[in-house]
């Protein structure tokens, strides 16, 4: 069954062409890659790490979805499948992408579930709370962020125009009391701890993070989520 799927790959290639041709003509997509093992393959050892890269967009009422997969995870895979695109890029803070978004007229943004994760790690680590303790720094940040998806929530079904006013009103009051909760915080925590890590990485991709906020097509992050699913 696995040569099947093989020898498929030269019948579909030129539906798939023009699928990432369809995907390129849009002007926002999304990109992640995972890790992933292949049992058997010239070069690798069946437990190093394998790439599948997922590029999700195009035109608003079609978008497409296309896993490509790679041995490698360098900055030369998303040169070459997003090689000639004009637009909006949402990633997390991988620099393997920095590369393609300087070769090509990208507009790069962040992507808020990668930076919450960081925090809910973080809280996981963390011993088991006591009655009477302090809620974490890790949970509170959480607490914080939860207000901007649920703002979110609330805006979904509004037009874009729409979107980027509330947002303004709305998520940028939560967007900049976070960073200054971050900002005074960073200090406080031990800087080999996951709670560090997580301020530091959302710190540092705050002017990404913060580019969804005036385009009302752009998604607060990269998860596809059940009324996305829908469209």
């Amino acid at each position: 069954m696995a040569n099947w799927i093989i020898r498929l790959d030269e019948v579909f290639k030129p539906l798939l062409n023009l699928l990432q041709e369809h995907q390129l003509s849009g002007t926002y997509l999304q990109a992640d890659e995972t890790r992933i093992q292949v049992l058997k393959e010239d070069g690798k050892v069946a437990t190093s790490d394998k790439w599948m890269w997922l590029i999700r967009g195009g035109p608003p009422d079609r978008p497409v979805v296309i896993f490509h997969y790679d041995a490698s995870r360098s900055e030369d895979v998303p040169s070459r499948l997003l090689d000639g695109y004009v637009g909006v890029l949402q990633t997390d803070g991988y620099a393997g992408y920095n590369k393609v978004c300087r070769d090509n007229p990208i507009t790069r943004i962040g992507c808020w579930d990668h930076a919450r994760r960081k925090f809910v790690e973080a809280s996981k680590a963390a011993p088991a709370k006591r009655k009477g303790e302090k809620v974490s720094k890790a949970d509170v940040a959480i607490g914080k962020l939860r207000k901007l998806y649920a703002i979110e929530q609330r805006i979904k079904d509004l037009a874009p125009d729409q979107k980027i006013a509330q947002r303004q009103q709305l998520a940028q009051p939560v967007l900049d009391d976070l960073k200054t909760w971050l900002q005074a915080n960073a200090s406080r925590v031990p800087k080999d701890s996951l709670t560090y890590k997580a301020i530091q990485y959302t710190l540092n991709q705050w002017d990404h993070l913060i580019g969804y906020l005036n385009d009302g097509k752009l998604q607060i992050s990269n998860a596809l989520r059940s009324e996305e699913r829908r469209v």
